[in-house]
């Protein structure tokens, strides 16, 4: 890599190419330059991807300091921890469990954030701590607080503040029930995805305070929600764009293995064929799968890929009775389906992808999410009144 390759992948760069997307805007600007995110990042990380979650190999910035140093300034997201810590060297680990967030995302987020002079904010999931970071440098650290569950997550992102000459409030704990200490706030924004929005961070909220989230259900799909704390308690909101975040750790899913639903046999076990006209594909976009999710919220899914570009998508409900399964063959027109147990799953997401269509294919910008103590959550369309149906487990 050149001189001049290195200074186009360097903060001027990534700033042209956030200001192009429209993701940072001038008032994000001087944080950006003051708090470069080269100081918030780990020597070692594994970079992802613009679109999707899958991570690649390990780039080390004592071997590979250009590698990294690009990158860095690159609008991806890095993974920065495997398996809650427990994979330490290069290699990829099972589940990727901490990272620096997608440069876009981080200050698209922040923009809805639409902080003001005096603002609190509460930050749910530390990290690296860039977040906490540049919203330090904006408010002034006295007005952040930030909360990591991972003890040395939290120690390493300390240095780094300290480092930079930032003090905000770092707090170890489970980030589901917020910091009522250091309320209220006027502002909370999580870096972690959530299935259920926990009812402490409305609490701690002044009425009118924002709180920006990735809201997604089990069987996958998330969108960040913005939502704006009623003097009744309630907070309510649309969801604005798509994400992709880990879990918040108290929210992991834990779904039981496929042979369970088997019996012990082999597929197709005990399951009743059939043919359908809906493609796994037309229902595999992240909008699709937060549809899904929301109508069949014990629903989840697995894929087995084949050859070729073919695969079966399975579907399961999380009490174990019942599963489906449906192949794909690019060029086909028909699928071949196999459903098992007393609920008809692959009928059932039929009839969703159903009423998608029927509602005129809504993509994230057309759902909302409320948020009461009494009726806990529920996702509307369009508008509060206009619920979308769900289907009781």
């Amino acid at each position: 890599m050149s001189e001049r390759d290195i200074e186009e992948a360097g903060p001027g760069g990534l700033a042209s190419l956030l200001v192009e997307k429209g993701a940072l805007s001038s008032d994000w600007l001087p944080a950006f330059t003051t708090v470069p995110r080269d100081a918030f990042v780990p020597d070692r990380v594994w970079p992802g991807q613009a679109s999707g979650t899958r991570q690649g190999e390990c780039v080390d910035r004592n071997t590979d300091p250009f590698g990294w140093w690009e990158k860095v300034y690159s609008d991806v997201p890095l993974t920065t921890q495997w398996d809650d810590g427990a994979q330490a060297g290069p290699d990829k680990g099972r589940s990727p469990t901490s990272s620096s967030s997608m440069p876009k995302m981080v200050f698209s987020m922040l923009r809805e954030l639409d902080v003001k002079r005096g603002d609190r904010v509460l930050e749910i999931g530390t990290g690296t701590g860039w977040n906490a970071a540049l919203l330090s440098h904006r408010l002034g650290s006295g007005n952040v607080v930030t909360i990591e569950v991972d003890p040395a997550v939290a120690d390493e992102a300390r240095r780094r503040f300290t480092a930079s000459g930032l003090t905000p409030l770092s707090v170890v704990g489970d980030g589901a029930k917020g910091y009522a200490e250091g309320g209220p706030y006027d502002r909370v924004i999580a870096t972690c995805s959530i299935a259920a929005l926990p009812y402490a961070w409305v609490e701690q909220s002044r009425p009118g305070a924002i709180i920006v989230a990735p809201w997604g259900p089990p069987y996958g799909g998330q969108g960040i929600a913005r939502l704006t704390v009623g003097s009744d308690g309630s907070a309510q909101g649309p969801f604005v764009m798509s994400s992709a975040f880990m879990r918040l750790r108290n929210q992991r899913e834990s779904f039981p293995p496929t042979r369970d639903y088997l019996g012990g046999e082999e597929w197709p076990a005990c399951g009743d064929s059939g043919v359908s006209s809906l493609s796994p594909d037309d229902m595999g976009d992240w909008h699709h799968m937060f549809t899904l999710g929301v109508r069949l919220p014990d629903l989840f899914c697995r894929v087995d890929q084949g050859v070729s570009g073919t695969y079966r998508l399975w579907l399961f409900d999380m009490a174990g009775s019942s599963w489906a399964t449906a192949d794909f063959e690019k060029g086909r027109t028909a699928y071949d389906t196999v459903q098992s147990g007393p609920r008809r799953l692959w009928d059932e997401a039929e009839a969703v992808m159903r009423w998608w269509k029927e509602q005129g294919e809504p993509g994230f910008e057309r759902y909302g999410l409320t948020v009461t103590p009494r009726r806990g959550q529920q996702v509307w369309l369009d508008d509060p009144a206009n619920l979308v149906p769900v289907r009781v487990p």
